[in-house]
């Protein structure tokens, strides 16, 4: 079950987590009907090969979605990595190509949306202090989200010098 949980298996059935397991079975009945490799006939082999990688990923998706113990434990994992998932990364940049703004004791960086990265100093020194990571590391990256839109940005802590402007009281 590892090796598929990587692709959506309801996509390879060309379905929908909502369909019934009635639906289920004539999607893959209709498919493997299609990629069968004894349906295929004379092709060349290429189109063979794809045809029975097509056809085993079919019936691998299949023996999972069939059975409701493994269709829940597919779905509950399906689910976790839908919140897992990242904020869209746009680059990683350094500490030094940020901006300080004195004023406002914070970090700027713009972004392509023409919102801004704001790294505060109280929170990039919370985040090295509570960092999980090993503390040999050369530098760690915090994620930095956009205040504007969806875009976030790796900002590169550098350990061993310490670039931190602690002139803010």
């Amino acid at each position: 079950m590892c090796e598929a949980v990587e692709k959506d298996l309801y996509a390879v059935l060309g379905a929908s987590p909502s369909d019934s397991l009635q639906q289920l079975r004539h999607r893959y009945q209709k498919l493997a009907l299609q990629c069968h490799p004894d349906r295929l006939g004379d092709v060349c082999d290429s189109e063979a090969e794809s045809g029975m990688k097509m056809f085993l990923e079919i019936d691998a998706a299949w023996k999972i979605l069939c059975e409701h113990e493994t269709r829940n434990q597919y779905d509950q994992q399906r689910r976790a990595r839908e919140l897992k998932q990242d904020w869209p990364v746009d680059c990683i940049v350094s500490l030094e190509d940020m901006t300080w703004d004195q004023d406002e004791c914070v970090y700027t960086y713009c972004c392509r949306c023409g919102g801004q990265f704001n790294l505060t100093e109280e929170e990039m020194k919370w985040r090295q202090e509570n960092d999980v990571e090993e503390k040999t590391n050369e530098s760690q990256h915090v994620v930095v989200c956009c205040d504007t839109c969806s875009l976030s940005v790796y900002v590169k802590l550098s350990l061993n010098n310490k670039t931190l402007n602690s002139q803010c009281q």
